[in-house]
This record gives structure tokens, C-alpha cells and sequence, in this order.
């Protein structure tokens, strides 16, 4: 069946295009789908334009619009092991991961179905009792959304449903690296009553479609996550026709240890924050800052667990971890490794792929620790989205902070500290979107996420990632018409 969904009808590209999906775990090939072109993108924006121009959608109650969002949520849940399986296929992550990434996408569709009907429009006060003013709320419009590979479907999710009850009309663009769980989220759609054009989905490389999805005077709106350096693009190609563009662009977060926390919760903490889904994670904790009387003893339990960690296929019970998604990123992974090296970081574990001969096909690379780091190294600053944490210790919670906020990015970071003040103190001087305190890496979509700095601008999730969905207008109605008099010539 084809996968490129335009104007309500599924068909394949116009050139003909074709990629192969390959499965990290063993680098084969388990699916190929079609590869836009950019006349198949501007295809998919310009059935997009129409349905929101033309179409019923943007006027639909929106009680309408969020009762569309309940059935997909219902279908996510009926469709449950497919599509989980399906991801960990893609991108190599484990099935546990996978189905919790099934249930959270569920939980958002259904916290904007209940959100979008809030009413948000208000009367304005403004002294005058002929004059009614009203602040009120539309859709954007066309909106772009492009998802990243490593959490293909639920970062697709905090854009599609809140864009959708928001009564705009969109075009999905995942990864070309992990596109199925996508291609199945679109069919969910049609098949709860999407109306044609509503829902368009464009698969290929950013190189091809790009253009054409960010910059075509069209579209309204673009959400993106992904790398910094694509996201100056796409706001560079925005920026001529000075439409709404949100970006995240991932991060290089630290976690904050102070010596009065319980050892062995920050140690497991520490490894859950930065070698979950091996490190592929936006707001992975790779930056561990940890108070100097307690850095020792603490990194040797970091570097024992991880070293303990079960690597494997990700269908199959009790592994842990996953290969990397791509041989190309586990390059750039070990070029990194490389890089500590030079810097003069200490190599405490991992560093080089695995030994086990079952996994010599697939993209591994153990879990990599380096200790005696500083600020100045690249591998302290730079985003190395893979399976490697560093070590920096500070005496003091003035240098603490500091190091926390010593990075270009602003995505998320963490204190761990049972001193419920200094907690408290350290979160609102960190300079990131989310601060976790004695923990790593939990969201909900009832609170919003976003970047500060070079992390992005926006938010995704809670009311404000509605919000961006949304234009503001205000509404001024005089009910006795005069004549101003202003001019009495």
C-alpha cells in the first residue's frame, strides 16, 4: 500500500521514489516505503491549504474536533503491540520503552481532547458600556510538523494533537530514518474521520521535502524538532514569508548531585538519565556535576551498573538497551569518544562497540563514562545524543549552578539533594525548561516542554503548547454606532 497520504487518498511518489527502513538491532532491511520528492510535498501543503481554506475543519465545533482526538486515542490503544513492536523495530529501543511511548502518545490525543473545548475567549472590560471587547482564538492555519528519529511517534503526538483541536489542517514529516510508527498514526486518523486534507503525510529527506514544507508561503506555521543546525535552517527559510516557527533543538543537561542524597537512588538515577533508549534522548543527563566528597564512590557505582548492562534485541525480554539507530550516528558517537580522548578525559567504562558476536551486525556502542572533565572540553559541551556521560565535581552550590548553566543549550537539567530549600534554590537558578529535583526525566502533558537558549523557543504540551496552535484577535463592537467628529471640516 502506498505511504505518502495527501488531499484523503493514500498514494506513492510522483518520481517513484523508494527507502529502505532498516531494522539497528541487525541492519537489515524489514520495510520499504515510498520517498517524496518536493512536487509531492508541495502536493500535500497545497491539499492542506485548500481543506483549511475550503473546508469545514476550522469552523467544526471543537467538541468535534476533540471527539476525532478520543477515537485515535481509543485506536492507539487497540493497535498497542503493532505499533509498539513496529518502534522498537525501527529504532532499535526496547518493547518496554516502546509500549509506554504507545500509552503516553494515548495520554496526550486524550489531554487535548479535554483541553482544546476549554474556553479561553474573554471579554474585555475596557470603561465604556456601548463597547463590547472580545479577545478571541483561531487556528494558525497550515502548519508543518516534523518529527525527530528517536521518539518518531510521541514527539509526532505533542504536535499533531494539539495542532488538530486547535482546528488547523497539517502535514506530517518523521524522520526519513524511522517513519512507520508515523505511517500508522495517519492511517488511526483516517480511519477515526480525518476529513480530506486535514491530515497530509509527506515521507523522505529533509535535502528533498524541506524546502518545501518550511519555506512555501502556504504554510502558516512550522513546529520542528531535531538538531541545531537544521533548525537555523528551517527558521532562516521561515523567516521570508515570516511565518510561526517553533523549535526544539535538543541539549546538554546536567544532573546536579549533592553528597547528602542517597547513594544508590543517585546512582541509579544517573544511569537512567543518560544511558535510557543509549542516550538518544534529547534531555538525556550526560553532564553529571556531583560534590566532590561524593564524586568518587559515586561514579565507581555508576561505572559498575552501567557495565552490567544488558544490550540485545529489543523484543526480547530482560534486554536493557538498545543498538544506536544508524551506523552513520554510531560514528559520530565514537568520533566523540575519540574527541574525550584527545581532550585528556579519563575513560572509566565502555568507550568501543560490544564484543558479544550476536550483536556484531547491529549499531551497539557500550556505555561510555568519562571522568576528569572540565568545562572547556568540547565533549562536556557538544550534544553527543549517544550513550556517553561525562564527570565535572564542584564544592559549592554557587559553583554547582554555575556549571549547571555553563552551556550554550537550556533544554532540561536535575538537583538531587534530600535539603528540600537548597533543592528548590538550585531549580530556580538553573536556566533549562524542565528542572527535575531528586529525579530524571519524567513529563506529563499536562505541563508544558520547551527549550531556553540555543535549546529552541516555544513550547510543546500543557496549555502553552495549545497556545501555539492558536492566533489571538481582539474583537472591538461598538452596539450604538456615533459619528467620532474627530475631523470638522
Amino acid at each position: 500500500m502506498p505511504d505518502l497520504f495527501v488531499a484523503g487518498r493514500w498514494r506513492s511518489a510522483a518520481a517513484g521514489g523508494t527507502r529502505d527502513v532498516v531494522n539497528p538491532f541487525d541492519a537489515e532491511v524489514f520495510a520499504v516505503v515510498d520517498e517524496a520528492a518536493a512536487e509531492d510535498a508541495e502536493a500535500a501543503v497545497l491539499a492542506a491549504r485548500a481543506a483549511f481554506d475550503e473546508g469545514s475543519w476550522a469552523r467544526a465545533p471543537v467538541a468535534e474536533r476533540a471527539a476525532l482526538l478520543d477515537r485515535v486515542a481509543d485506536l492507539l490503544q487497540r493497535d498497542r503491540e503493532e505499533i509498539a513492536r513496529t518502534e522498537t523495530l525501527d529504532t532499535g529501543k526496547t518493547l518496554a520503552e516502546s509500549r509506554i511511548d504507545v500509552d503516553d502518545v494515548t495520554a496526550v490525543f486524550r489531554y487535548y481532547a479535554r483541553e482544546g473545548v476549554v474556553e479561553v475567549d474573554r471579554t474585555v472590560d475596557v470603561g465604556r458600556p456601548e463597547v463590547v471587547s472580545r479577545v478571541v482564538h483561531h487556528a494558525v492555519g497550515v502548519c508543518t510538523l516534523i518529527a525527530p528519529w528517536n521518539y518518531p511517534l510521541l514527539q509526532m503526538s505533542w504536535k499533531v494533537a494539539p495542532a488538530l483541536v486547535a482546528g488547523n489542517t497539517v502535514v506530517l514529516k518523521p524522520s526519513e530514518v524511522t517513519p512507520l510508527t508515523t505511517v500508522h498514526l495517519v492511517r488511526l486518523l483516517e480511519e477515526a474521520g480525518a476529513p480530506p486534507g486535514v491530515v497530509n503525510l509527506v515521507l523522505g529527506a529533509g535535502g528533498a521535502v524541506g524546502p518545501a514544507l518550511t519555506s512555501h508561503p502556504a504554510v502558516d506555521l512550522v513546529s520542528f524538532t531535531g538538531g541545531l543546525a537544521t533548525g537555523r535552517a528551517i527558521a532562516k527559510a521561515a523567516a521570508e514569508t515570516v511565518k510561526r516557527v517553533t523549535v526544539e533543538l535538543g541539549g546538554k543537561n546536567p544532573n546536579i548531585v549533592f553528597a547528602d542524597v542517597d547513594l544508590d537512588v543517585a546512582i541509579d538515577t544517573a544511569l537512567t538519565g543518560v544511558f535510557l533508549h543509549s542516550g538518544q534522548v534529547c534531555s538525556s543527563g550526560t553532564r553529571l556535576i556531583v560534590e566532590e566528597s561524593i564524586a568518587d564512590e559515586l561514579v565507581a557505582g555508576v561505572v559498575e551498573r552501567a557495565r552490567r548492562i544488558r544490550f540485545g534485541n529489543g523484543l526480547e525480554d530482560g534486554v536493557e538497551s538498545g543498538p544506536l539507530v544508524s551506523a552513520q550516528h554510531r560514528e559520530k558517537v565514537e568520533g566523540y569518544v575519540a574527541l574525550g580522548q584527545q581532550e585528556g578525559a579519563r575513560l572509566l567504562t565502555g568507550g568501543r562497540r560490544p564484543d558479544d558476536p550476536v550483536l556484531q551486525r547491529g549499531f551497539f556502542h557500550e556505555p561510555t563514562v568519562f571522568d576528569d572533565c572540565d568545562r572547556g572540553m568540547r565533549i562536556v559541551q557538544e550534544e553527543t545524543f549517544g550513550p556517553i556521560l561525562t564527570v565535572e565535581r564542584f564544592r559549592t552550590e554557587e559553583e554547582a549552578v554555575f556549571l549547571g548553566n555553563d552551556t550554550t543549550y537550556g533544554l532540561a537539567g536535575a538537583v538531587q539533594t534530600l535539603d528540600v530549600e537548597r533543592g528548590e534554590r538550585v531549580a530556580g537558578a538553573l536556566r533549562h525548561g524542565t528542572v527535575w529535583i531528586n529525579d530524571f526525566g519524567p513529563y506529563v502533558p499536562q505541563a508544558e516542554w520547551g527549550g531556553q537558549r540555543m535549546s529552541g523557543n516555544g513550547r510543546e504540551l500543557g496549555p502553552a503548547g495549545l497556545a501555539e496552535y492558536r492566533e489571538t484577535k481582539h474583537v472591538w463592537r461598538t452596539t450604538r454606532p456615533a459619528a467620532p467628529g474627530w475631523f470638522r471640516g
